[in-house]
C-alpha cells in the first residue's frame, strides 16, 4: 500500500516537474524569439538591431516585459469586460497546451526511475493538437468582438476565416502522413521515423503544404492579415494595452515555437539524431535523452529562423489572394497528395489488383 502510494506521488511529481519545465522552455524561447526577430530583421536590413539593454541586447526582452507591465491597463467602457479579459488568456492557454503531447526526448533515468520526456503520450495526440489549435481561433474572435470596435471585429473575422480555411489543407496533409505512419501518437510517429527514415523523404509535398498552413495558423507574414497594422488599424487587439496586449503578442511567438517543434516531430524525426541509432545503444539513457532533446531544439530553432527570414523578405498577401491560395490551390493539392498516398499505401500492402 505504502509502495503504491509512493509510486503514485513520484509519478505525479515527475509529470508536474515536466509540465513546469516544458512551459518554462516555451516561455523562454518565445521571449527570446522577440529579441531574435529584431536581430534577424537588423541583419537583413544592414543595421544592428537591439544593442542597448545588456550585452548584445540580450536584456531587451526583460525591458519589453517591464514596459508592458508598467503601462496602464485600459478596458473600454462599452466593451464586454469579462470576455475582454478572457480573450488574451484563452489565446495564451491554447498556445501553451499544445506542448502536452509533444515528445521532447526519449527518456532519462533519475534515482533508478525511467522518466519519459513527454507529458502525455496520447493515442490520439495529433487530434489533440488540432483540437487545441482550433481553440486559438476563439481567443482571436472573443478579443475582437468583446472590444466593441468595428475595426477589431472585422480583423477578428478575417483571422477566424483564415484559420478555418487553412486548417482544412493542414488536416488533409496530416491525413496523408497518417496513412504512412499508421498511428496518431506523436511518440509513435517519431519511433517510426527512427526505424524507417524521416517522413520528409516520403511526404515532401505534404510537408510543404503543412509549412504554408503553419504560417497562416500562426498569423505570420505573409499571412498576417488579422494583425496587419498598416491596413487594419492594428488588427483584432487594437483596444488592448499592458499585459493583455502582451499575452496576444506572446501567444504568437509561442505558437510559432510549437509549430516549429511539431514540424520537426512530424517530418524531421523529432528527437532522432541521423546515423546515430547504432552508437546510441552504448550510451547512458540519460545522456541519450538529453542529446535527443538537443537535436529536437536544434531543428526547432532552424524552423523559427526560417519563420523570421520569411517575415522580413516576403510582402504581405492581399486578403483575396490569401483566400484564393487556401481554397483554390492548397486544398486541391492536399486532396491530390492524400489520394496518391492512399493508393501507394494500398499497393504496398496488397499489391496491384491486376
Amino acid at each position: 500500500m505504502l509502495l503504491s502510494l509512493f509510486t503514485d506521488w513520484a509519478f505525479l511529481l515527475e509529470k508536474l516537474t515536466l509540465v513546469v519545465a516544458v512551459v518554462s522552455i516555451g516561455l523562454v524561447v518565445a521571449m527570446y524569439s522577440t529579441w531574435a526577430e529584431r536581430k534577424v530583421a537588423g541583419a537583413l536590413q544592414d543595421r544592428p538591431g537591439p544593442n542597448r539593454a545588456g550585452w548584445f541586447g540580450l536584456l531587451q526582452p526583460f525591458a519589453d516585459a517591464i514596459k508592458l507591465f508598467s503601462k496602464e491597463d485600459i478596458i473600454p467602457s462599452k466593451s464586454n469586460k469579462i470576455l475582454f479579459v478572457l480573450g488574451p488568456g484563452l489565446a495564451m492557454l491554447a498556445a501553451v497546451m499544445t506542448s502536452a503531447v509533444i515528445p521532447w526526448g526519449d527518456k532519462i533515468v533519475i534515482a533508478g526511475r525511467e522518466i519519459t520526456l513527454q507529458v502525455s503520450d496520447l493515442d490520439l495526440g495529433v487530434l489533440y493538437v488540432f483540437a487545441v489549435v482550433a481553440m486559438g481561433v476563439y481567443g482571436v474572435m472573443i478579443g475582437g468582438w468583446a472590444s466593441n470596435n468595428k475595426f477589431s471585429l472585422l480583423a477578428a473575422i478575417r483571422g477566424a476565416s483564415q484559420n478555418i480555411s487553412y486548417e482544412l489543407a493542414m488536416g488533409l496533409s496530416l491525413i496523408a502522413l497518417l496513412f504512412l505512419t499508421g498511428t496518431l501518437s506523436l511518440k509513435g510517429i517519431v519511433v517510426g521515423q527512427q526505424e524507417n527514415g524521416w517522413n520528409i523523404l516520403y511526404q515532401p509535398l505534404g510537408f510543404l503544404l503543412f509549412l504554408v498552413c503553419a504560417f497562416a495558423e500562426c498569423n505570420r507574414t505573409p499571412f498576417d492579415l488579422p494583425e496587419a497594422e498598416n491596413e487594419l488599424n492594428f488588427g483584432y487587439h487594437q483596444e488592448y494595452s499592458s499585459m493583455k496586449l502582451g499575452f496576444y503578442l506572446f501567444a504568437e511567438y509561442i505558437n510559432m515555437f510549437m509549430s516549429s517543434v511539431l514540424m520537426a516531430t512530424l517530418y524531421f524525426g523529432g528527437y532522432d539524431i541521423p546515423f546515430f541509432n547504432e552508437a546510441a545503444s552504448t550510451l547512458n539513457p540519460t545522456i541519450l535523452g538529453l542529446l535527443g532533446f538537443g537535436a529536437l531544439m536544434t531543428k526547432t530553432v532552424l524552423f523559427i529562423l526560417f519563420f523570421m527570414w520569411v517575415r522580413w523578405t516576403i510582402p504581405r498577401f492581399r486578403y483575396d489572394q490569401l483566400m484564393d491560395l487556401g481554397w483554390k490551390k492548397l486544398l486541391p493539392l492536399a486532396l491530390i497528395n492524400m489520394l496518391i498516398t492512399a493508393v501507394v499505401v494500398l499497393v504496398k500492402e496488397y499489391g496491384w489488383p491486376w
